[in-house]
């Protein structure tokens, strides 16, 4: 006697893998595009009301005011060209950082924002004021390719080879090369990205043994 029960449940499973990809794919497109939107409409604000005052509020390196900058810092742009620049690869990257779960994105910005921003404060010039969100950027690259070293798995090596391939170039923004550049910013973000990567391989039971 045949079985009749599986074939039958069979389009069900896969539809609700299609739904549940899609609605996985929406939240992900909601998280990037709200965060995207949300630093543009800043950057708009500070230039047509505030005169690009609000780029003030970020870190300023060993000063008890400056601290505040810590958590505003990702959100001020000096103008809309470096916002622009800072865009598109958030965007990239930060889909590929959150392509497993989702609320990897918020655990993994969140050490990203607290190294890179007490590493400005401490380490950072007298007299400037750091902002931008390129430590995040340059946190997920951290993040991306350290996680390939600590898990080890298939998954994390392909993106890490991608990755590197497409923002290989990026390294050299932890280097003091050019003025007026946050290399401080980036040289922290990575380094905070790179923790995340230990930290979420640990949460999750990763083997480290080679």
């Amino acid at each position: 006697m045949e079985s009749q029960g599986s074939p039958g449940m069979e389009p069900t499973t896969r539809g609700r893998s299609l739904l549940d990809l899609g609605l996985k794919l929406r939240n992900q497109a909601i998280v990037l595009g709200g965060f995207i939107l949300f630093i543009w409409l800043i950057e708009l604000i500070d230039l047509v009301i505030f005169d690009h005052s609000l780029d003030a509020y970020g870190i300023q390196p060993r000063s008890i005011a400056g601290l505040r900058g810590i958590l505003f810092m990702p959100f001020l742009h000096a103008n809309f060209g470096h916002l622009l620049a800072n865009t598109l690869p958030f965007i990239i990257l930060g889909w590929l950082v959150m392509m497993r779960r989702t609320i990897d994105f918020f655990i993994i910005s969140a050490v990203i924002i607290l190294v890179s921003g007490l590493g400005v404060w401490v380490f950072g010039g007298s007299g400037t004021v750091h902002i931008g969100a390129s430590a995040l950027v340059f946190g997920f690259l951290g993040f991306l390719l350290l996680r390939a070293y600590f898990e080890w798995s298939l998954s994390s090596i392909v993106i890490a080879v991608a990755v590197g391939l497409m923002y290989s170039g990026l390294i050299w923004g932890v280097l003091p090369l050019r003025a007026g550049v946050s290399w401080q910013g980036h040289l922290f973000g990575f380094i905070g990205g790179a923790l995340a990567a230990y930290l979420l391989s640990r949460r999750h039971g990763t083997n480290f043994n080679r």
